[in-house]
């Protein structure tokens, strides 16, 4: 891996504390060219895709990236923005959101964004964070619920680079918040302020990310974190179990995947005389591919195409203030022994504090 110069050391110089938040990634356009790219390196990480290399790789270069980048394409055409890809959007205003609301309570940490795959990548914004005199660095990833094949590739990516920088900063990990009491508050006042403006379903349908069944045989927790952050999300919003389905999505390949899927399941609901549902992604903190067209576009058509009647999706937390207080009470939490008031000078931690807030009064 090829690093930027290092800075040169200055004695003296103030330390300074930050903290990396980490996203899946997105393609830089909704093109076939960006998304071979953007594939090629997804799909190319053994903790996604744990198949033998020698295997995988003929598969996904001789196959795969000459068939499927057309495809995501014209899916991520669908959902983009004048902005740019919404992942990115979110991603970026959260992290300057969050460095406002860190700076309120008397942190004052710089905070950058990263993809995993992608730009910006982990990489480049660990060099630039040396560049401007960092020395601790707290990486926390935009994933409630551990897996490898998300936070343990983020922390993967984080170790890559570490391993060939002459001076490693000071690092900790964030491995999971699928149980914090700020993160289920913030989606259980999604979800009832959806129901304020459109009233309740028959059937409140919990929709995460899937990934293979046999990464819960050897030994990821995320079916069970997924599970326990339903469970918590429904007995906020005092919902019966009945009242309440949990589901997996976005399935790849022939394997066995974690169960329910998504969509058969809606299909299945509809069938059985459902008529409304309202589809959730507690999973995912920032709308997506994954929730605006596999689930707002594709999941409601099968659903009214199987005779249901009306099918509403709700919203990831994006920039709710419930959900970055929450975010900045996990970042606190784990920024706790380390030097906090010294990272910028009192004028700009004061804009970082008044762009939070015309940020968040223009969503």
């Amino acid at each position: 891996m090829k690093h930027a110069p290092e800075p040169a050391h200055q004695h003296g110089s103030a330390e300074r504390t930050a903290v990396l938040l980490v996203n899946l990634g997105t393609p830089d356009a909704p093109t076939a060219a960006a998304l071979r790219r953007y594939l090629a390196e997804f799909l190319s990480d053994p903790r996604v895709v744990e198949i033998a290399r020698v295997l995988w790789l003929p598969i996904l270069h001789g196959v795969i990236l000459r068939l499927r980048p057309r495809e995501s394409a014209a899916k991520y055409a669908s959902i983009w923005t004048p902005e740019g890809s919404p992942l990115r959007v979110w991603t970026a205003k959260q992290a300057k959101l969050l460095a406002g609301y860190l700076g309120e309570r008397g942190h004052a940490v710089l905070v950058r964004y990263a993809m995993r795959y992608g730009t910006p990548s982990v990489a480049g914004q660990l060099d630039a964070l040396k560049a401007d005199g960092v020395t601790r660095i707290l990486v926390l990833p935009l994933y409630p619920q551990y897996a490898a094949a998300t936070t343990a590739s983020a922390f993967d990516a984080v170790y890559a680079w570490a391993a060939t920088a002459r001076r490693v900063p000071e690092l900790r990990f964030v491995n999971q918040y699928h149980d914090d009491a700020g993160y289920i508050a913030a989606l259980s006042r999604r979800i009832e302020n959806h129901w304020m403006t459109h009233g309740r379903p028959d059937t409140l349908v919990l929709s995460f990310h899937g990934v293979p069944e046999r990464t819960l045989h050897l030994g990821d927790p995320y079916h069970c974190q997924c599970r326990k952050t339903a469970r918590l999300l429904a007995e906020r919003l005092s919902l019966k179990p009945a009242q309440v389905v949990v589901t997996f999505q976005s399935r790849f390949g022939k394997a066995k995947w974690l169960q329910p899927y998504s969509e058969p399941t809606l299909v299945k609901l509809a069938q059985q005389g459902v008529k409304r549902v309202d589809v959730a992604c507690p999973g995912f903190v920032a709308d997506c591919l994954e929730t605006l067209e596999e689930i707002a576009q594709e999941a409601r058509a099968a659903f009214l195409g199987a005779g249901g009647a009306e099918f509403r999706y709700i919203e990831c937390l994006n920039d709710q203030p419930e959900w970055m207080a929450a975010l900045s009470a996990i970042a606190i939490r784990h920024l706790q022994g380390w030097p906090t008031d010294g990272a910028v000078d009192a004028g700009a931690l004061q804009a970082q504090a008044e762009r939070a807030r015309r940020l968040g009064a223009a969503a």
